[in-house]
């Protein structure tokens, strides 16, 4: 009886979460695209019906050439991979110093570090900073910035990875002459890529969407990121009393395409190390 309650509730689960599913994520993605594709007085009526006149060649061209689509991808990309790369190396760096230390002084930096994930972000402060550094506005100021801010990211979800991680690994290497460097290198970092893999899909969505920091911290638009190039292209209409829903869609559906494609190449790699570590640990 109980089997067949589990078999009867199972079916039940996924019937509510893709009801759940469509209505949370299906509808308004469909709205994103079908609009994106729509002529601006169909496109501000926000319907989810498919277009009377198709004109997705205009809305997408016209964003690539009048956006700077492409020097705000080069512009992303140009913050995104650095930040990301030098947030999990000094994150997983930082983890494994605070998981295998016993004093309380460490304990106190570790859960400072990772309160940083629940603080709202001080800027008047930073700002002040990157100005006597004469950094601010500058892409180098916001790259040391955002890596700054992802740290404590990687450090949470990382520290407790390698507590449960057996040390002696660490101190039989140790013992046949290796440094630590080397210990961290071939014994931790391979042993880590499981949630560091998830580390770093959860960076690149925030960091590639990243627009508050940007609006205080990069200035011109030829500094500016995708989600700042969308802001200054969705208010740089003619007519303040016209939005130009089609064209912002269109913008919309450009500036998360970098990150579909880079989720289709990567996901396997993500589902497969995290199963690698599950079967390790």
């Amino acid at each position: 009886m109980a089997g067949t309650t589990t078999r009867f509730r199972e079916p039940t689960r996924v019937v509510l979460l893709t009801v759940v599913a469509v209505g949370w994520i299906g509808i308004p993605l469909w709205l994103l695209l079908v609009n994106s594709l729509k002529p601006l007085a169909e496109a501000s009526a926000l319907g989810l019906g498919l277009p009377k006149t198709w004109t997705p060649l205009d809305n997408y061209s016209t964003v690539i050439h009048e956006g700077a689509y492409d020097t705000a991808v080069m512009n992303s990309l140009l913050i995104a991979v650095p930040t990301i790369a030098s947030a999990l190396l000094l994150g997983s760096l930082a983890a494994w110093a605070y998981a295998r230390a016993r004093s309380t002084t460490m304990k106190v930096a570790y859960n400072l570090t990772v309160l940083s994930i629940l603080l709202p972000p001080a800027v008047l402060p930073t700002i002040y900073e990157l100005q006597l550094t004469g950094l601010d506005g500058t892409r180098l100021g916001y790259f040391l910035v955002m890596t700054g801010t992802r740290l404590g990211t990687v450090v949470f979800l990382a520290t407790g990875f390698i507590r449960a991680m057996p040390a002696e690994l660490e101190d039989a290497a140790e013992v046949d002459g290796a440094s630590r460097l080397q210990i961290y290198w071939h014994i931790v970092l391979p042993l880590l890529r499981p949630v560091l893999l998830v580390g770093s899909m959860i960076l690149i969505i925030t960091v590639w969407n990243e627009f508050f920091f940007a609006a205080f911290l990069l200035q011109g638009s030829e500094r500016a990121t995708l989600p700042m190039a969308l802001y200054q292209f969705a208010s740089a209409s003619p007519d303040t009393s016209i939005v130009r829903w089609n064209l912002i869609f269109a913008h919309v559906v450009l500036t998360s395409l970098p990150l579909v494609i880079g989720y289709f190449f990567v996901q396997h790699r993500i589902v497969s190390g995290l199963s690698e570590g599950a079967i390790k640990g």
